[in-house]
């Protein structure tokens, strides 16, 4: 069994916590994927936008912690625990496939809020073990999508890949007085959507690696890498599969939620 792989725009922290639009399809994603799949889902690997190294690592603690890395939020954002079990097997795996000489076992780490604020709603009971890959400032973009590559062989041994991010990711132009309510972005946030969009739905690969060739309203949105890298993981270890797009608003005029599920 083949499973699919996830790329899900994680948006604000508030998000683990709250009852929206968004967190509603990940609930309902996760259903379909336990009423698909079941038991045949044996651990998850997940690529964060919030865990970016010098070099790479995966976590390789057998319980990792829930990492609260954000400030200004409510008490109850804090409180949030997702205890699921690391996997030694999984951790050991991964460093086979991309080079035990190039991945670094870590136990530091554990899962940030990319990681569990999305699988608190995908996988609620925690009862699937996680371990985290980290993203290697390092790589340029054809080399995070050569990870992805490298890790489809997962797809077919009971791990689900789920990356997280944000395509569009500009904090700094956000109106936060639009959080709450999805609506038209800045029109080069609403361009980047529909470019990268596009990309994907044509497995578009040469576009969304060649940055020498990327449209001005990128930098824009996406004034760092870290949240769009993930997006390269999940294409590259897709491999062409049909996906689907879906949460696909932006909030806050500069922040995508747009989600992508391949295989499914």
């Amino acid at each position: 069994m083949k499973l699919p792989v996830l790329f899900l725009g994680h948006g604000s922290p508030m998000n683990a916590i709250e009852d929206t639009v968004y967190s509603r399809a990940w609930t309902q994603l996760g259903e379909d994927l336990r009423t698909r799949y079941g038991s045949g889902i044996k651990a998850i690997l997940a690529i964060s936008a919030h865990w970016y190294t010098d070099g790479s690592a995966v976590t390789a603690m057998e319980k990792p912690r829930t990492i609260h890395d954000f400030g200004g939020f409510p008490k109850a954002l804090f409180d949030m625990q997702y205890p699921a079990d690391g996997s030694p097997e999984l951790t050991a795996r991964v460093r086979g496939l991309l080079g035990e000489d190039k991945v670094a076992a870590d136990t530091g780490w554990g899962l940030d809020h990319g990681t569990w604020g999305v699988l608190c709603h995908v996988f609620p009971q925690a009862d699937i073990p996680v371990v985290q890959l980290s993203l290697n400032v390092r790589l340029d973009l054809a080399e995070h999508y050569a990870i992805g590559e490298k890790l489809a062989a997962l797809r077919e041994e009971g791990v689900l890949i789920v990356a997280s991010g944000n395509v569009v990711h500009n904090l700094r132009t956000m109106d936060r007085y639009s959080m709450d309510t999805a609506g038209a972005g800045y029109d080069w946030a609403e361009h980047v959507r529909v470019l990268v969009n596009q990309w994907v739905e044509q497995n578009d690969t040469a576009a969304l690696i060649d940055e020498n060739a990327y449209p001005a309203d990128i930098n824009l949105a996406a004034p760092t890498p870290d949240h769009y890298w993930p997006l390269l993981y999940a294409v590259g270890a897709a491999q062409g599969d049909n996906v689907r797009i879906f949460n696909d608003d932006i909030v806050g005029k500069s922040l995508s939620m747009t989600s992508m599920v391949w295989g499914m």
